[in-house]
């Protein structure tokens, strides 16, 4: 059984008879069984219920935003420090993208939370110390000793080591531990855990870009697996499609965990810019020193000119916008995925302003018939990938429509949406069909959930009219 099998076995179960409706039940488990409990975002959670007007929607929230916490956080020590890992619902391994994400919107809260505060500093540490087992790795075990137990992964063709759960490189694979290590540092001013470890850990995030940004060899990593699915392993001896070296950041596989067919992916390399901005802007304060900042900087702005030279494209109709992918050669493919980073969430991501005219104009384009990814049926319209395959809809596409917008009218589309796609859980998942949104995968996928709180919480701060 592969990863694909899995989650179809998932969706085989979400096909029971649900209710149309999730009323106004609560779903969260008894509060003995919660894994992990916040004052902060309890008392949150009260608050956003009497301020969201309909019913259904304050309890989609209540669902929802905790549900990290709620059911996939195991919180310890190791040598002193704290340490959390994260699992990311139905895989019992901890993602370094899908655990800084699924963590990423109770921040605002941990100044005001010390046992919220310890959560992300375990976190923190986890990720820091996973890295320092590889930085080519996407995912990792509890036990850092343990031989994977991902089936999929079990006889991968490449650098397997101890602690490793799956080992495709992917760019924001390393953005995201900076992202949600430079987003705690603002939100609560605590060094804490930005010990050697993590120092150790960041100083790998500029030496692995440049190592694939392969200007001298191919570099050291490479992954094959025996899969019927392309799109679960790498060309040519598994170093992926061939390139030019133009500065740009080579990916063998999307946010997705899907292979690239070309081999710069430019919404991570964008990624990869604005969290090597961010580590230069910790490097003083942290110490990681003046050097390792200017060495950051520099390479910022290496792949950013080279994404403006390489990473743009023309649609038919001759208007300019961002490639999905590229290859240095002047191949591009224009395209969107519902994984984050995707060309659709660049601005959530730091990456550019909500009304930058060359974003406004990629934006338009993803999602259109443009996208070959964008999928319309009888219930919704959104983003997918093929990742799940034709027809299914990412309720995170429509979260990040939403949390991307400036139009109220997109955002009550998305919450509309969103509201009639649950198909009667409460939960947000993973994928759904768009004619019949009770066909749908992963009814534990904690990241889509998490997602859902933090774009309520952004429409109360921005549009709170939109709620009442």
């Amino acid at each position: 059984m592969d990863r694909r099998q899995l989650l179809t076995g998932l969706t085989a179960l979400a096909l029971l008879p649900v209710t149309a409706r999730a009323q106004t039940v609560s779903r969260r488990p008894a509060p003995a069984d919660r894994r992990f409990i916040s004052p902060a975002i309890d008392a949150c959670i009260d608050e956003m219920k009497r301020v969201i007007k309909d019913p259904e929607l304050a309890q989609l929230f209540e669902n929802c935003f905790p549900n990290t916490l709620d059911t996939t956080v195991t919180t310890g020590t190791v040598d002193g420090k704290p340490d959390t890992f994260v699992i990311t619902g139905d895989i019992d391994a901890m993602w370094l993208r899908d655990s800084s994400a699924q963590v990423w919107p109770y921040l605002p809260f941990a100044a005001k939370d010390n046992a919220l505060r310890t959560l992300f500093q375990g976190v923190i540490q986890r990720q820091a110390r996973s890295i320092l087992i590889d930085p080519y790795a996407n995912a990792f075990m509890r036990d850092p000793e343990a031989s994977t137990n991902l089936v999929w992964s079990l006889h991968d063709k490449t650098d397997m080591r101890p602690g490793v759960a799956e080992r495709k490189w992917e760019i924001d694979s390393l953005c995201w531990p900076v992202r949600l290590a430079h987003g705690y540092w603002q939100a609560t001013g605590d060094a804490t855990p930005f010990d050697e470890t993590w120092r150790q850990a960041m100083r790998l995030v500029p030496v692995t870009f440049r190592q694939q940004q392969r200007k001298d060899n191919d570099g050291p990593y490479h992954f094959q697996r025996a899969a019927e699915n392309p799109v679960d392993t790498l060309p040519l001896n598994g170093f992926g499609a061939p390139s030019k070296k133009v500065g740009l950041i080579h990916s063998g596989f999307r946010p997705s965990d899907d292979s690239c067919v070309l081999p710069f992916l430019v919404p991570s390399n964008h990624f990869a810019v604005t969290s090597l901005r961010q580590l230069a802007e910790m490097a003083g304060p942290l110490g990681l020193g003046d050097g390792f900042a200017l060495d950051c900087k520099a390479l910022a702005d290496e792949v950013t000119a080279a994404l403006m030279v390489w990473g743009r494209t023309h649609l038919p109709t001759g208007e300019t916008v961002w490639a999905y992918e590229v290859d240095g050669y002047g191949n591009a493919i224009f395209m969107d995925d519902a994984n984050t980073p995707g060309l659709l969430g660049l601005p959530y991501l730091g990456a550019c302003g909500k009304t930058d005219p060359l974003y406004v104009a990629t934006r338009k384009a993803v999602w259109s018939a443009a996208n070959p990814y964008f999928f319309s049926g009888k219930a919704a319209s959104g983003i997918g990938g093929p990742h799940i395959g034709r027809g299914m809809v990412w309720p995170m596409s429509l979260m990040m429509y939403a949390l991307t917008a400036t139009r109220d009218d997109d955002i009550r589309m998305s919450l509309n949406t969103l509201k009639a796609t649950h198909a009667g859980t409460g939960f947000m998942h993973e994928a759904f069909n768009t004619d019949d949104p009770a066909k749908y995968t992963r009814p534990w996928f904690a990241w889509a959930n998490t997602l859902f709180g933090e774009l309520i919480l952004d429409i109360y701060r921005r549009k709170p009219a939109l709620l009442a």
